[in-house]
C-alpha cells in the first residue's frame, strides 16, 4: 500500500485523526525500544558536555529566533 498517495487524498481533519490513531498505537507499545542504542550514547555525551561546561541551554524562543535569522 502506498501510504503517501493515500494521505494526499485526506482532508486535514482526517489527517489529524490518523495522527491521533498512530500516536495512540505508539503509546500502547511504549515499552518497546524504539530508539537505536546509539541514541543513548549521544545523549550521554551531550549530558557530559553540559556537566563539564562545554555546552549549555538557551531559551526555546531565543533558539527559534537564532534559527530563523540563519535562514
Amino acid at each position: 500500500m502506498e501510504v503517501a498517495t493515500k494521505l494526499e487524498d485526506l482532508t486535514t481533519a482526517e489527517k489529524i485523526s490518523v495522527m491521533e490513531y498512530l500516536w495512540d498505537d505508539l503509546c500502547k507499545h511504549a515499552s518497546e525500544k524504539l530508539s537505536p542504542s546509539w541514541h543513548g550514547d549521544v545523549l550521554s555525551q551531550r549530558e557530559e558536555a553540559v556537566t563539564v561546561g562545554e555546552a549549555g541551554f538557551i531559551d526555546w524562543e531565543d533558539a527559534k529566533k537564532k534559527i530563523r535569522a540563519s535562514l
